[in-house]
């Protein structure tokens, strides 16, 4: 009962915390990390014990599936070489420099640093993805951001588990050993993954009542994840391949009110989960200090952090002048979007669970713990109040493009009016009907305005124009005149419009 009444008083802490956050313009999770350490230091705070399982299965899960069904397939598709470079070269770099840095200030082994390194490699999708909401970025450096968040905790796990093995070991995993396990981990989660994706798109096609598509909805990122893991595959892996396949699918398995209604579900589940989280992840720094009896780890914190951020930009400013040299770009280039895509790599939840993981026969983990919770503190602190500023003074952050959803949705129009045109060429619906579609089209207020009564032919009328538009966003979006942002909008206004002429 106890357990149960402190995560509704985290919840309903960080309720106040993300709308006093709304109000200041600055990030939910850095004021949830401050207000759970603030939480951590009063008694309450040591009933408070988080098991590895509470945040490896019970958080992880939905969180990536949610974060893998907002990135945009085909600004991934056009980023696939960046991404790559960083999701598994900045991982390896990053996990053998804080590994050796590690060794030099603390007295861990270098197989046990190479675990820390492991942990804090990769950026955090639920941070990244929380934190880049308000930022206004433009849509390809959205992208960039987010799928290497995803890409890179895989790497990055995948990395750990292998660490781990080899520091209970007492030793070093040879290369050809490392990149076998790796392969294995990652190529049998992506096909997990795939064969998910497959399976519920089936399901899901053929299902139609809002509460079953909830349960799948709901279930489908734990038993990917359980069922990925069962055959010693990487459980992220799949449910990021999975989340991302079937994004992309959403709008060919489901009607518009079941949309609606997993839109509004799962906004209210990742609230839930983002809350607890990041309130946890400040909870747990105080009583781990406590556990360390006086060793000195704040000078080691700090230069890791430090470590991750310097590693961060010496990799991606020689990366962007490559990529703008291959463009044709100029000799010089550009600082901002390096800077941005550097100080973008906060650490959060996902580090949190690979450390919460660890063996508790592995020697120095409370140190581990304590190094972890830190950096992770600092990078949500620093980099999260920060972002925004640096955003916009690069002058990266775009307005919404207003003019592109207001065309949208004139074209959509158009696309409808030329449907009834072709309707009473051919006689094919009543003329009566017709009419009503042709007046409630060209209404300038026809979102505001619902007739009392609807004939069931004019509803079911007024449902196929909208099926029509609906084919034609996807059309748009397909052929790039659209952009993701636009498209998803575009849907939502049609999915709403859509719930008002059900029969």
């Amino acid at each position: 009962m106890q357990s149960v009444q402190i995560v509704l008083s985290l919840v309903a802490v960080a309720t106040v915390v993300a709308t006093f956050a709304d109000r200041v313009s600055v990030p939910a999770p850095s004021l949830l990390v401050v207000a759970g350490i603030l939480v951590g230091l009063l008694p309450v705070a040591e009933r408070i014990h988080v098991t590895p399982e509470v945040v490896s299965l019970v958080v992880l899960p939905p969180l990536l599936y949610a974060a893998g069904e907002e990135l945009s397939w085909r600004e991934l598709k056009n980023l696939w070489r960046p991404v790559a470079l960083l999701a598994v070269g900045l991982v390896l770099v990053s996990a053998a420099a804080v590994g050796y840095v590690t060794t030099l200030l603390t007295p861990m082994p270098l197989s046990v640093g190479f675990v820390l390194g492991a942990v804090l490699a990769s950026t955090d999708p639920v941070a990244v993805t929380a934190l880049g909401r308000r930022l206004s970025l433009p849509p390809r450096l959205q992208t960039l951001v987010q799928a290497e968040s995803l890409f890179n905790d895989a790497t990055s796990l995948i990395l750990f588990r292998i660490a781990v093995a080899a520091a209970v070991a007492g030793g070093v995993a040879g290369w050809s050993g490392v990149a076998a396990d790796f392969l294995l981990l990652a190529g049998g989660g992506a096909l997990v993954g795939v064969l998910m994706a497959a399976v519920i798109s089936f399901v899901r096609r053929r299902t139609e009542d809002p509460v079953l598509e909830s349960v799948i909805a709901l279930l489908t990122p734990y038993v990917t994840f359980v069922l990925a893991e069962n055959v010693h595959a990487s459980g992220v892996t799949a449910v990021i391949v999975t989340g991302v396949i079937l994004g992309v699918r959403a709008h060919r398995l489901t009607n518009s009110g079941i949309r609606l209604q997993l839109t509004a579900v799962y906004g209210t589940l990742i609230f839930i989960l983002e809350s607890v989280v990041f309130s946890l992840i400040g909870i747990q720094l105080p009583g781990q200090i406590e556990e360390l009896a006086g060793q000195p780890w704040i000078p080691a914190a700090l230069v890791i952090a430090v470590v991750l951020v310097v590693v961060r930009v010496a990799w991606m400013f020689p990366l962007s002048a490559v990529q703008q040299w291959r463009g044709g770009g100029r000799i010089r280039p550009a600082w901002q979007v390096p800077a941005v895509v550097s100080w973008a790599g906060a650490r959060g939840v996902v580090p949190l669970a690979a450390a919460l993981s660890i063996p508790a026969t592995l020697p120095h983990r409370p140190l581990l713990m304590v190094l972890t919770t830190s950096v992770i503190v600092i990078s949500l602190v620093v980099q999260g109040f920060t972002l925004a500023p640096l955003v916009r003074l690069s002058g990266l952050a775009v307005a919404p493009d207003n003019t592109e959803y207001s065309s949208a949705k004139a074209h959509l129009s158009d696309v409808a009016l030329t449907y009834i045109d072709e309707l009473a060429d051919l006689e094919a619906a009543s003329p009566v009907a017709l009419r009503r579609v042709r007046r409630s089209l060209e209404a300038q207020n026809e979102l505001e305005q619902a007739p009392d009564e609807l004939a069931d032919a004019y509803g079911q009328l007024r449902r196929d124009v909208l099926a029509v538009q609906t084919a034609e966003v996807a059309r748009l979006h397909g052929s790039g005149k659209i952009s993701e942002e636009t498209r998803r909008r575009l849907q939502l206004h049609l999915d709403r419009q859509d719930q008002r002429y059900l029969t």
